[in-house]
């Protein structure tokens, strides 16, 4: 039934100004909607990110949003790293890390957080 529809991934953040500060000058994403709308909203390549207010930001534990980036991982790392963004580190089961990013077979995932902590991953997925 939703095979075909696109998903949105959507996050809680505790202030939408700091939250577009982050995701347009740092992640690099084009505001959609206006943030008089109570929200933003973000197209990242086929899918939208939508971004509201909420008292529960940032108590997410897991991954909220993967990127599949492709070959392009070590360049955005370098690149988000370049304005600001830290990376996070995890001691994982069969995981290897060598800097930023850890690698499980072919398999290479480097994690950061937005100001309210939600966890983003960036993955070198196949096609």
């Amino acid at each position: 039934m939703l095979g075909t529809k696109v998903a949105a991934a959507t996050l809680g953040v505790k202030s939408l100004e700091v939250a577009r500060k982050f995701y347009e000058g740092k992640v690099g994403l084009k505001l959609t909607v206006s943030p008089e709308t109570g929200a933003l909203s973000y197209q990242t390549g086929g899918a939208p990110l939508f971004i509201y207010e909420s008292g529960y930001a940032g108590t997410n534990q897991a991954t909220a949003v993967t990127w599949n980036v492709g070959a392009e991982l070590d360049a955005l790392i370098d690149g988000l790293k370049a304005k600001g963004v830290t990376f996070e580190h995890y001691d994982l089961p069969q995981v290897t890390r060598k800097g930023d990013v850890h690698t499980s077979g072919t398999r290479k995932v480097a994690w950061f957080k937005d100001p309210d902590g939600n966890i983003h991953a960036l993955m070198n997925a196949a096609e």
